[in-house]
């Protein structure tokens, strides 16, 4: 008998036309490390009493579908991610290709994802996917991986792939190395790391309905989010922290070959920080940032991804 292992697994994912309805061709092979996406359904105890100490059956309660999927920072797929999370981007160019995606959509696109296990085989679809959160990290070195969370309609379960043939794109991974963090328009000095997460904070419209799916999954207020941890050289920083004025942070990467990954944030607070002596080595502040829309309206993060792809 096989048993499942994680280097067989795949994952295939495509845009729905119509919410929780799972497209029948189109579907892309997205490159993943980890995934946690599935559904639960828990049981409720029995509270009646008269039936002696032990319990009558338990219940089986709503159920849930949701989890996280860790991903690489990369020139194509990664833009499927960014579909998800912004919406639909504006491209230009005759390739390179420049795709612009904005926050502050009201509709987002929903998706399907399939993660399969062949060797047993089993299947595992989830229809009416939307992008709560996603987010990475940047340091000086390791993989460069985003988190990617997501809330699903709900899980269909089977021993065939729905997906067909996916196609498949071409990896080419950013790194670490290839990164800056900029603040109007500077480089920022003896930065030790950073982290920015963007959330569409999704409200779950959880209907009664006999099949126990929610009806959908409505964005909210966004948020724009992170942290800069740098070692203490100057007061440039605190200065703009304590004044309550605001700023521009720009996070890139950049390959040689040209494609590049720009997160733009023009108006980003700052607060005041705790300065901590922990022993001899260097001091290093920690900076926990929120953005805000900018004074004239326009979007709270920009993010450009530009590369060989004509369209997402």
């Amino acid at each position: 008998m096989a048993r499942a292992q994680g280097a067989r697994a795949q994952m295939a994912l495509a845009f729905e036309s119509t919410y929780g309805t799972p497209p029948v061709g189109g579907y892309t092979k997205m490159p993943f490390a980890t995934a946690s996406l599935g559904a639960e359904q828990p049981l409720q105890a029995s509270e009646l009493l008269g039936y002696g100490r032990d319990p009558l059956a338990p219940m089986r309660d709503a159920i849930t579908a949701d989890g996280s999927i860790v991903v690489p920072v990369d020139t194509e797929a990664f833009g499927v991610w960014l579909k998800g999370a912004f919406g639909d981007p504006v491209t230009t160019g005759t390739g390179p290709y420049t795709h612009v995606f904005t926050s502050g959509s009201w509709t987002l696109p929903s998706f399907t994802v399939e993660t399969g296990l062949p060797d047993v085989p089993s299947y595992a679809l989830y229809g009416g996917c939307m992008v709560d959160k996603i987010g990475w990290q940047m340091a000086r070195s390791g993989l460069l991986t985003a988190s990617v969370e997501i809330v699903a309609q709900g899980e269909t379960l089977g021993t065939a792939s729905g997906a067909g043939t996916p196609a498949t794109v071409d990896l080419q991974r950013f790194g670490h190395f290839n990164g800056s963090v900029t603040r109007n328009g500077t480089a920022i000095g003896n930065i030790v790391g950073a982290e920015l997460s963007y959330s569409n904070t999704l409200d779950r419209v959880e209907t009664i309905r006999a099949d126990g799916k929610i009806e959908g999954a409505d964005p909210s207020i966004a948020a724009m989010t992170g942290r800069i941890d740098v070692r203490f050289a100057d007061t440039v920083l605190l200065s703009q922290a304590i004044s309550g004025t605001s700023c521009a942070l720009e996070f890139a990467y950049s390959l040689a070959s040209g494609e590049t990954l720009t997160v733009s944030v023009p108006r980003v607070f700052l607060p005041r920080p705790r300065r901590e002596i922990t022993g001899p080595q260097g001091v290093q502040v920690s900076f926990d940032w929120q953005a805000a829309q900018q004074t004239n309206g326009d979007p709270m993060v920009t993010v450009t991804l530009i590369n060989g792809r004509e369209a997402y």
